[in-house]
């Protein structure tokens, strides 16, 4: 009986040592790859699914139109697109009323605008 709880407490012991404390440890967040950014496949999607509810011909909140590549390249080129993203002092963080954009979309962006914010 006594070998019994014995075998039985080691098996606990090495069970709650299995444990993670931490969600990121247990599910790490895939890698932000942003070498190979380009319009259509990743700012596109990125509009779509944060900006154009508000910002599409229908609503042009603010009078801002962010469907096609031109206007949203005028934004890039002018600093507004990177600021209002980062929620940078004075300009209106966005997307309004929402989080902030994830840091890979941030970081996607970024790289984008760097590139010259090409129509690709």
């Amino acid at each position: 009986m006594l070998l019994r709880l014995f075998l039985l407490g080691g098996a606990l012991s090495l069970v709650s040592g299995c444990a993670y404390d931490n969600a990121e440890e247990l599910f790490p967040a895939p890698a932000c790859n942003t070498s190979a950014v380009t319009y259509q496949g990743t700012i596109v999607p990125i509009l779509q699914a944060n900006c154009l509810s508000c910002h599409s011909s229908a609503t042009a909140e603010g009078g801002i139109v962010l469907e096609e590549a031109h206007e949203v390249q005028h934004l890039a080129e002018h600093g507004t697109l990177l600021g209002v993203v980062t929620h940078a002092p004075g300009f209106p963080a966005m997307p309004k009323d929402a989080p902030q954009l994830s840091a890979c979309d941030i970081e996607a962006i970024r790289a984008w605008v760097a590139a010259g914010a090409p129509d690709n």
